[in-house]
């Protein structure tokens, strides 16, 4: 792939490594095309963020392609993960420590699974407190953080599928595919709820985008390695 390439438009499929936030990759990607080619400036954004604690596909626009960011943000996308019930956390997954427990002796595996029908279709959920919406010029996180409390709106999302693949005692695993805007943390958060105890999300991975998979991604080396190819 030449400069040219790159600066006309690529959709690049990235593997988020964990712990590394998106912007962290779209700079590591910009900085080795640039490097590669010489060139002083590309643009180069991604579709759609996915929390530190998350991995899985990231899809990443260059130069003209950069224009059609929203159009691959706003397609569906399956999630795998891990849900722990019987405890929730502020953020709602392992970013913040358990803040209080619940019982889960009557929770039964035909409960979990029935418990999905819930959240199947248009359903009404409640963005996480520990979340980048701007409320009042700041992020809900930024509040969360400093203590502040604040009054978030509930918005329209769709889930279409919800599967429960895996249970191993309260660790409950799942594949979910949604609309755009939908946080997993909440349905997770709602979930426990639902079984009248709590849960967070131990573990996610963005597997689809559209039409795009995590399976034909790159990881991060992979993708360097093909610059020099």
């Amino acid at each position: 792939m030449t400069a040219e390439d790159f600066n006309n438009g690529q959709v690049l499929l990235l593997d988020k490594p964990l712990e590394w936030t998106s912007f962290q990759v779209v700079n590591k990607v910009r900085w080795h095309i640039r490097k590669q080619f010489n060139l002083k400036k590309i643009k180069v954004g991604h579709a759609g963020t996915l929390d530190p604690l998350a991995t899985g596909l990231l899809i990443i626009c260059t130069g003209k392609e950069t224009k059609n960011i929203e159009t691959y943000q706003g397609q569906i996308k399956e999630y795998t993960g891990t849900f722990t019930i019987g405890a929730t956390t502020p953020s709602y997954d392992l970013e913040t420590e358990i803040d209080t427990t619940y019982p889960t002796e009557h929770i039964t595996e035909e409960l979990i699974h029935q418990t999905t029908q819930q959240f199947i279709g248009k359903i009404q959920q409640k963005p996480p407190i520990f979340s980048a919406i701007k409320k009042d010029g700041k992020r809900l996180y930024e509040l969360a953080r400093a203590g502040q409390s604040t009054e978030i709106a509930s918005r329209e999302i769709e889930i279409t599928e919800f599967e429960i693949t895996k249970i191993d005692f309260t660790k409950v695993d799942f594949r979910v595919v949604c609309s755009k805007g939908t946080y997993i943390r909440s349905l997770a958060h709602d979930f426990g709820a639902a079984l009248n105890s709590g849960a967070h999300l131990s573990v996610l991975r963005r597997t689809k985008i559209g039409a795009f998979s995590v399976d034909d991604a790159f990881d991060i080396d992979g993708f360097i390695s093909s610059l020099n190819n």
